[in-house]
Protein backbone atom coordinates (compact mmCIF):
# COMPACT_ATOMS: atom_id res chain seq x y z
CA UNK A 1 0.00 0.00 0.00
CA UNK A 2 1.12 3.46 -0.81
CA UNK A 3 -0.30 6.61 0.58
CA UNK A 4 0.84 9.65 -1.86
CA UNK A 5 -0.65 13.52 -2.35
CA UNK A 6 -0.14 16.80 -1.87
CA UNK A 7 3.54 16.69 -2.91
CA UNK A 8 3.61 13.89 -0.51
CA UNK A 9 5.28 10.24 -2.04
CA UNK A 10 7.28 8.11 -3.48
CA UNK A 11 9.22 8.74 -6.23
CA UNK A 12 10.54 6.76 -8.81
CA UNK A 13 13.98 8.33 -10.39
CA UNK A 14 15.65 5.00 -12.10
CA UNK A 15 14.38 1.36 -12.68
CA UNK A 16 16.99 -0.31 -14.92
CA UNK A 17 19.33 -3.64 -15.08
CA UNK A 18 22.55 -3.44 -13.61
CA UNK A 19 26.01 -5.49 -13.85
CA UNK A 20 28.65 -5.96 -11.63
CA UNK A 21 27.97 -3.46 -9.15
CA UNK A 22 31.02 -3.07 -6.70
CA UNK A 23 28.93 -2.82 -3.12
CA UNK A 24 27.94 -6.57 -4.22
CA UNK A 25 31.37 -7.97 -4.00
CA UNK A 26 31.54 -10.06 -6.87
CA UNK A 27 28.02 -11.63 -5.99
CA UNK A 28 24.97 -11.82 -7.57
CA UNK A 29 25.90 -9.18 -9.51
CA UNK A 30 23.56 -8.77 -11.77
CA UNK A 31 19.82 -8.09 -11.97
CA UNK A 32 17.53 -4.80 -11.52
CA UNK A 33 18.34 -1.55 -9.98
CA UNK A 34 16.25 1.06 -8.78
CA UNK A 35 16.05 4.44 -7.06
CA UNK A 36 12.94 6.08 -4.98
CA UNK A 37 12.77 9.06 -3.32
CA UNK A 38 10.24 9.43 -0.28
CA UNK A 39 8.48 12.67 -0.16
CA UNK A 40 7.54 12.59 3.79
CA UNK A 41 6.54 15.06 6.28
CA UNK A 42 2.97 13.76 7.96
CA UNK A 43 4.77 10.14 8.38
CA UNK A 44 6.92 10.83 10.28
CA UNK A 45 7.35 10.28 14.20
CA UNK A 46 7.03 14.09 15.82
CA UNK A 47 10.57 13.98 17.05
CA UNK A 48 11.92 13.45 14.08
CA UNK A 49 9.95 16.43 12.80
CA UNK A 50 10.91 18.91 15.74
CA UNK A 51 14.49 18.34 14.58
CA UNK A 52 14.13 17.98 10.99
CA UNK A 53 14.54 22.02 9.07
CA UNK A 54 10.40 22.18 7.83
CA UNK A 55 10.02 19.41 9.06
CA UNK A 56 10.08 18.51 5.62
CA UNK A 57 11.99 15.01 4.59
CA UNK A 58 13.14 13.70 1.54
CA UNK A 59 14.63 9.91 1.79
CA UNK A 60 16.71 7.97 -0.75
CA UNK A 61 16.57 4.30 -1.63
CA UNK A 62 18.59 2.87 -4.02
CA UNK A 63 18.20 -1.02 -4.12
CA UNK A 64 20.09 -4.15 -6.56
CA UNK A 65 17.78 -6.86 -6.78
CA UNK A 66 19.66 -10.18 -7.81
CA UNK A 67 17.72 -12.57 -6.72
CA UNK A 68 17.81 -14.30 -4.20
CA UNK A 69 19.97 -11.88 -3.09
CA UNK A 70 18.96 -7.96 -2.83
CA UNK A 71 20.66 -5.29 -1.42
CA UNK A 72 18.70 -2.17 -0.31
CA UNK A 73 20.36 1.10 1.06
CA UNK A 74 18.88 4.02 2.49
CA UNK A 75 19.65 7.37 3.29
CA UNK A 76 18.59 10.76 4.59
CA UNK A 77 20.93 13.50 2.40
CA UNK A 78 20.29 17.01 2.70
CA UNK A 79 20.56 17.34 6.80
CA UNK A 80 24.19 15.41 7.21
CA UNK A 81 25.68 18.73 9.04
CA UNK A 82 22.60 19.23 11.10
CA UNK A 83 21.57 15.72 12.10
CA UNK A 84 24.26 13.71 11.31
CA UNK A 85 24.64 10.22 9.38
CA UNK A 86 21.47 7.89 8.96
CA UNK A 87 22.54 4.59 7.06
CA UNK A 88 19.88 1.63 6.73
CA UNK A 89 21.57 -1.29 4.85
CA UNK A 90 19.14 -3.98 3.97
CA UNK A 91 20.63 -7.28 2.88
CA UNK A 92 17.90 -10.27 1.57
CA UNK A 93 18.72 -13.51 1.01
CA UNK A 94 16.16 -15.97 -0.29
CA UNK A 95 16.89 -19.73 0.44
CA UNK A 96 14.99 -23.26 0.52
CA UNK A 97 14.50 -23.68 4.33
CA UNK A 98 12.78 -23.52 7.10
CA UNK A 99 14.66 -20.52 8.91
CA UNK A 100 17.32 -22.98 10.42
CA UNK A 101 20.66 -20.93 9.37
CA UNK A 102 22.66 -19.26 11.65
CA UNK A 103 25.05 -16.92 9.45
CA UNK A 104 23.80 -17.06 6.01
CA UNK A 105 25.05 -13.15 5.58
CA UNK A 106 28.66 -14.60 7.38
CA UNK A 107 29.15 -12.02 9.46
CA UNK A 108 32.15 -11.62 11.42
CA UNK A 109 32.89 -12.61 15.41
CA UNK A 110 32.42 -9.27 16.40
CA UNK A 111 29.39 -8.53 14.29
CA UNK A 112 27.57 -11.72 15.56
CA UNK A 113 27.95 -10.03 18.98
CA UNK A 114 26.08 -7.33 17.75
CA UNK A 115 23.24 -8.62 16.22
CA UNK A 116 19.60 -9.23 17.51
CA UNK A 117 18.00 -12.19 15.96
CA UNK A 118 14.23 -11.94 15.30
CA UNK A 119 12.00 -14.41 13.62
CA UNK A 120 8.70 -13.29 11.67
CA UNK A 121 6.18 -16.09 10.96
CA UNK A 122 3.66 -14.67 8.67
CA UNK A 123 1.11 -16.22 9.43
CA UNK A 124 0.43 -16.17 13.44
CA UNK A 125 2.77 -13.31 14.28
CA UNK A 126 -0.01 -11.03 15.85
CA UNK A 127 -0.66 -7.50 13.39
CA UNK A 128 -2.09 -4.51 14.36
CA UNK A 129 -5.89 -4.66 14.07
CA UNK A 130 -5.04 -1.54 11.47
CA UNK A 131 -3.04 -3.24 8.82
CA UNK A 132 -5.28 -6.82 9.45
CA UNK A 133 -7.33 -7.65 6.40
CA UNK A 134 -9.15 -11.20 5.67
CA UNK A 135 -7.97 -11.29 2.21
CA UNK A 136 -4.58 -10.80 3.16
CA UNK A 137 -4.37 -13.76 6.09
CA UNK A 138 -2.00 -16.63 4.83
CA UNK A 139 -3.38 -18.66 8.12
CA UNK A 140 -7.23 -18.21 5.74
CA UNK A 141 -5.90 -17.65 2.12
CA UNK A 142 -5.88 -20.62 -0.52
CA UNK A 143 -3.92 -20.31 -4.22
CA UNK A 144 -6.11 -21.16 -6.81
CA UNK A 145 -3.49 -21.59 -9.23
CA UNK A 146 -0.41 -23.21 -7.01
CA UNK A 147 -3.27 -24.59 -3.93
CA UNK A 148 -0.54 -22.97 -1.70
CA UNK A 149 -2.31 -22.24 1.90
CA UNK A 150 -3.80 -21.95 4.13
CA UNK A 151 -0.87 -21.87 6.52
CA UNK A 152 -1.99 -23.41 9.76
CA UNK A 153 0.12 -24.38 13.06
CA UNK A 154 3.42 -25.46 12.25
CA UNK A 155 3.36 -24.74 8.78
CA UNK A 156 7.15 -24.39 8.39
CA UNK A 157 7.25 -27.98 9.18
CA UNK A 158 5.08 -29.69 6.72
CA UNK A 159 4.02 -27.29 3.02
CA UNK A 160 6.28 -27.59 0.43
CA UNK A 161 8.11 -26.16 -1.02
CA UNK A 162 8.92 -23.54 1.90
CA UNK A 163 11.40 -20.69 1.67
CA UNK A 164 12.95 -18.06 4.47
CA UNK A 165 14.22 -14.65 3.48
CA UNK A 166 17.09 -14.03 5.93
CA UNK A 167 17.18 -9.71 6.06
CA UNK A 168 20.74 -8.21 7.55
CA UNK A 169 19.50 -4.45 8.74
CA UNK A 170 22.33 -2.34 9.70
CA UNK A 171 21.70 0.61 10.68
CA UNK A 172 24.55 3.90 10.68
CA UNK A 173 23.02 6.44 13.22
CA UNK A 174 24.97 9.77 14.40
CA UNK A 175 22.19 11.83 16.19
CA UNK A 176 23.10 12.58 19.51
CA UNK A 177 20.84 11.97 22.12
CA UNK A 178 17.92 10.22 20.07
CA UNK A 179 19.98 6.63 19.60
CA UNK A 180 17.55 4.68 21.99
CA UNK A 181 14.59 6.55 20.59
CA UNK A 182 15.34 5.92 16.84
CA UNK A 183 16.31 2.06 17.86
CA UNK A 184 13.09 1.71 19.13
CA UNK A 185 11.22 2.99 16.24
CA UNK A 186 13.29 1.69 13.38
CA UNK A 187 12.85 -1.97 15.41
CA UNK A 188 9.34 -1.84 14.86
CA UNK A 189 8.69 -0.22 11.56
CA UNK A 190 10.92 -2.74 10.12
CA UNK A 191 9.26 -5.73 11.94
CA UNK A 192 5.84 -3.91 10.80
CA UNK A 193 6.94 -3.67 6.90
CA UNK A 194 8.39 -6.82 6.75
CA UNK A 195 5.55 -9.14 8.12
CA UNK A 196 2.50 -6.78 6.35
CA UNK A 197 4.68 -6.95 3.14
CA UNK A 198 5.35 -10.67 3.15
CA UNK A 199 2.07 -11.61 4.39
CA UNK A 200 0.96 -9.54 1.11
CA UNK A 201 3.31 -11.36 -1.25
CA UNK A 202 2.05 -14.89 -0.26
CA UNK A 203 -1.86 -13.94 -0.22
CA UNK A 204 -1.37 -12.42 -3.87
CA UNK A 205 -0.01 -15.64 -5.25
CA UNK A 206 -2.69 -15.59 -7.76
CA UNK A 207 -1.85 -12.48 -8.85
CA UNK A 208 1.49 -12.98 -9.93
CA UNK A 209 1.81 -16.47 -10.36
CA UNK A 210 2.33 -16.79 -13.75
CA UNK A 211 3.20 -13.12 -14.76
CA UNK A 212 6.80 -13.14 -16.99
CA UNK A 213 9.96 -10.33 -16.25
CA UNK A 214 8.10 -8.47 -18.90
CA UNK A 215 4.90 -8.29 -17.12
CA UNK A 216 6.46 -7.30 -14.21
CA UNK A 217 8.83 -4.58 -15.94
CA UNK A 218 5.08 -3.39 -17.34
CA UNK A 219 3.08 -3.33 -14.25
CA UNK A 220 6.37 -1.35 -12.66
CA UNK A 221 6.23 1.84 -15.31
CA UNK A 222 2.17 1.82 -14.65
CA UNK A 223 2.85 1.84 -11.06
CA UNK A 224 5.65 4.19 -11.63
CA UNK A 225 3.34 6.69 -13.15
CA UNK A 226 0.39 6.10 -10.77
CA UNK A 227 2.82 7.43 -7.84
CA UNK A 228 3.97 10.62 -9.77
CA UNK A 229 -0.15 11.02 -10.94
CA UNK A 230 -0.80 10.66 -6.98
CA UNK A 231 2.26 13.02 -5.86
CA UNK A 232 1.69 15.83 -7.75
CA UNK A 233 -2.04 15.90 -8.06
CA UNK A 234 -2.81 14.83 -4.16
CA UNK A 235 -5.05 12.00 -5.07
CA UNK A 236 -4.82 9.41 -2.17
CA UNK A 237 -4.50 5.75 -1.71
CA UNK A 238 -4.69 4.79 0.49
CA UNK A 239 10.89 -14.02 7.84
CA UNK A 240 13.41 -13.52 10.00
CA UNK A 241 15.02 -10.05 10.66
CA UNK A 242 18.46 -9.50 11.93
CA UNK A 243 19.39 -6.22 13.31
CA UNK A 244 23.05 -4.07 14.01
CA UNK A 245 23.58 -1.43 14.92
CA UNK A 246 26.77 0.23 14.77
Amino acid sequence: MTESGGGEGIEVVKNEPFDNHPLLEGRYNKGQYTYKKYHLTSKLPTFIRMMTPKGYVEIHEEAWNAYPYCRTVITYPGYKDVLGNFVIVIESLHLPDKGDQENVHELSQEKLLLREVVMIDIASDPISQSDYKPLEDPARYKSTKSGRGPLKGTWQHSVKPVMTCYKLVTVEFEWFGLQDRMESFIQKAERRLFTNFHRQVFCWIDKWHDMTMDDIRNLEERGRGDLDKQRKTGEARGMRVDTVFD
